[in-house]
């Protein structure tokens, strides 16, 4: 199976009620370790490339691994997506590479730190859409700014300093004609999220739920959603790690999301945490160990572990088969046509 569109693959899950796990990936072994948990599931993936692993791996390492993927498992829609673009030209970049998806994230200026305004963020967006939907890419953009920093990537802060006006949510999304939107509650990228056990001071799930209500279909995007379990950060710990105390999201609050239009799920430090840890057992317990099989194979098993549990946690499991992917020209006759219209259908307040 070709790489698929990511619009595609988020309409047929908001026909089948479930969300989709987008994974971070650097690397021949993260990528490995989600395609071994969505063959065992049998899920539809994203597979997600930031800014700083397209420059770590180099751009057609990391592509050509995502392809091979594909090749090896043509049973399984994949789309391919570049997380947190920071610009028209990295979006370009993708594009013109072969990604299927792209994230403009305009809430920041091109720094990747400093927030921007309302009208900057709709009109480098808005460039990105009419670039992508003429050649069938998907576009990702995001309305309120999260907490933290990954890759380098985020205003900092707890992720309450920027949390998404619904009003600005719908008029963003009419004035972009984005696929997807990712919306700022409360959750930071990173370990570090939550001081406590979230809840409705720290997570504001009342606004995804009035955001859904004012943008029913459109597809909305959750980052920063890594759970951050206790059993993870106890194993990195017990090896040598120095983790401080955290919370992540819990996954009854995603699944709240995913009840409320939320399609795509952001899912990171959960991987790297499982990886770590395994690594750091491997070499506690045996460390005459220096053949990098030693320990990264049992890192990819226990990344796949956590993935394969997200993936049916979100719902995506078993639906791998439903449907025949649409080409990506295919794709953009729809945009060009109209049958693909991006722009929302507002409900009343």
């Amino acid at each position: 199976m070709p790489l698929v569109s990511m619009r595609q693959l988020l309409d047929e899950a908001a026909k089948g009620g479930y969300g989709v796990g987008a994974f971070n990936v650097n690397d021949m072994e993260q990528i490995q370790a989600i395609m071994g948990a969505a063959k065992e599931t049998n899920s539809p993936v994203i597979i997600q490339a930031s800014r700083g692993a397209r420059q770590f791996a180099q751009d057609r390492y990391l592509f050509h691994l995502i392809l091979a993927a594909a090749e090896l498992n043509p049973e399984i829609p994949i789309a391919m997506h570049q997380d947190h673009g920071n610009s028209f030209e990295t979006c370009k970049s993708a594009i013109e590479l072969g990604y299927t998806s792209v994230m403009m994230d305009g809430s920041l200026k091109e720094d990747g730190k400093t927030p921007a305004t309302f009208e900057e963020n709709v009109e480098v967006t808005r460039k990105v859409v009419e670039f992508a939907h003429a050649r069938g890419v998907t576009v990702e953009g995001e309305i309120g700014v999260l907490g933290g920093v990954e890759d380098g990537h985020g205003a900092g802060g707890t992720g309450l300093e920027h949390i998404t006006d619904p009003d600005q949510a719908v008029e963003f999304a009419e004035l972009t004609g984005v696929d997807a939107l990712a919306i700022a509650i409360g959750t930071s990228h990173g370990a570090y999220k939550f001081t406590k056990k979230p809840d409705g001071s720290v997570l504001k799930m009342d606004v995804l739920l009035a955001i859904h209500k004012r943008l029913p279909n459109t597809h909305l995007v959750m980052h920063g959603s890594s759970s951050v379990p206790k059993d993870l950060q106890d194993v990195v710990n017990k090896y040598g790690g120095k983790l401080k105390e955290t919370w992540g999201v819990p996954v009854e609050e995603i699944q709240l999301g995913i009840r409320n239009g939320v399609r795509k799920v952001n899912v990171d430090t959960d991987n790297r945490l499982a990886m770590t840890g395994a690594i750091r057992k491997v070499l506690w317990e045996t460390p005459e160990k220096f053949d990098p099989r030693d320990y990264m194979k049992p890192a990819r098993e226990a990344m796949q572990k956590v993935v394969a549990q997200r993936m049916s946690q979100f719902g995506q499991a078993g639906h791998a088969g439903d449907y025949k992917p649409v080409t990506i020209a295919e794709i953009a006759k729809g945009y060009a046509d109209g049958s693909l219209a991006t722009k929302p259908l507002v409900s009343a307040k």
